[in-house]
């Protein structure tokens, strides 16, 4: 049974590569890429599947871009690799957040880890000033910036809430 099972899951993970393909995906299997395609799905933005960009664009507007932080309930979305030094590296670490015109936050739940409980929409100014905040406090040069639900509520808008 268990064979069977895994053997269509990789024919399935086959196919769904082939329709990426189709897109101009060349990794379905890409780190968060899938939590990125659902996002974008609910915010109605048009997904960027490149590493070295920002997560989501604008339909209209591929100049207007959009950052995604994502984890399950009661985890924390993070920026890796962000520098605290040399300068010139945490600016370009930060411009990695103020780039967009906004950040998104998605909680997905644990028990259905594609579906989406909530989304707060954050103003790139409030992240910067906390990640600002927290590379300051940081022992080391290179470091992950982590944002959970109660300081997005505090600090974003809610813009998508799951009915169930």
């Amino acid at each position: 049974m268990k064979k069977e099972i895994i053997h269509k899951i990789i024919k399935l993970v086959i196919q769904a590569q082939k329709l990426a393909f189709k897109i101009g995906i060349p990794n379905i299997l890409q780190p968060g890429l899938v939590k990125e395609m659902v996002i974008s799905e609910v915010l109605g933005h048009d997904l960027i599947h490149s590493k070295r960009d920002a997560d989501a664009c604008d339909p209209n507007d591929p100049s207007i871009k959009y950052e995604y932080l994502s984890c399950y309930v009661g985890g924390s979305g993070q920026l890796d690799r962000m520098f605290k030094e040399p300068k010139e590296e945490r600016e370009k670490s930060l411009y990695r957040i103020r780039r967009n015109k906004k950040i998104y936050f998605a909680i997905f739940y644990k028990d259905n880890s594609l579906k989406i409980k909530v989304i707060y929409e954050i103003d790139p100014k409030v992240l910067v000033a906390e990640a600002e905040k927290q590379l300051n406090r940081s022992k080391n040069a290179i470091s992950h910036i982590g944002i959970n639900e109660n300081w997005a509520s505090e600090k974003g808008k809610l813009v998508y809430q799951d009915k169930q």
